[in-house]
């Protein structure tokens, strides 16, 4: 082979050598600048950690808004109408009565009896030993039960209207409480004692009676059957049931 064309051969070897040469060089000038492009930040990157943290905050699901440590009960779960009652309880009916009604009603004592409801009237005299008794009887003529309980006070008077005498005095125990229903009786007995049993001279005989009920301020009148007080004696007892003794 000559000289010219061993020349010439490498050349052409040489300028092919360059022309693929420029050509990686293009080809990987390509590749490193679209890398750099689309390549993700690193992780190290504040502005790569605040976008991502950005993105989960702009939509978040319904169960990031529900309060931390909480859960929505389901169907299962949420109690029911009934069982929001304390166990053991019992809703009372409408038309009942209640507990505090109940206990008044079959506990409560009756009211006191006052004048206004009342009668009075002075029983016929019981006389024996040198004694004289007279019931003085309460009736209650109200539409309700009421009680008496204790001593009434009691005084006579001539019918013009002057007082004779002293009050009654107050014989016997206090007693207990009488209970009246509409039309019952209670008394209490007048005591005094035949003429010549004391030196104590006689007083005037009486027209009325004048009373009040135990308790009460207000008074009652009633006939006396021409009661009169001899011996100073003149005394009251509590009441008891019933008209007579």
């Amino acid at each position: 082979m000559s000289l010219t064309a061993k020349t010439l051969g490498r050349g052409r070897r040489a300028a092919a050598g360059s022309l693929i040469a420029i050509a990686a060089l293009t080809l990987t000038a390509c590749q490193e600048g679209s890398n750099s492009a689309a390549g993700p930040p690193s992780a190290s990157s504040p502005d790569a950690a605040r976008t991502s943290e950005g993105d989960h905050s702009a939509t978040p699901s319904g169960d990031a808004l529900k309060p931390s440590g909480t859960q929505a009960p389901s169907a299962e779960t949420e109690p029911s109408a009934g069982a929001s009652k304390p166990s053991g309880h019992k809703s009372p009916d409408a038309g009942s009565p209640s507990p505090s009604r109940s206990k008044n009603a079959t506990k409560s004592p009756a009211g006191r009896c006052t004048a206004p409801q009342m009668s009075l009237r002075l029983g016929p005299s019981d006389i024996g030993a040198g004694n004289i008794h007279y019931p003085l009887v309460f009736t209650n003529k109200g539409k309700n039960a009421c009680s008496l309980r204790g001593y009434p006070g009691v005084s006579l008077m001539s019918r013009d209207g002057s007082v004779i005498g002293k009050p009654a005095s107050r014989e016997g125990g206090a007693g207990g409480s009488v209970t009246l229903r509409p039309g019952q009786s209670a008394h209490a007995v007048l005591h005094t004692v035949n003429d010549g049993v004391s030196d104590t001279p006689c007083w005037s005989s009486s027209q009325l009676v004048y009373v009040y009920p135990p308790g009460s301020k207000d008074s009652m009148t009633t006939q006396s059957r021409g009661l009169r007080v001899c011996g100073g004696r003149f005394t009251v007892t509590t009441m008891e049931t019933g008209a007579t003794a």
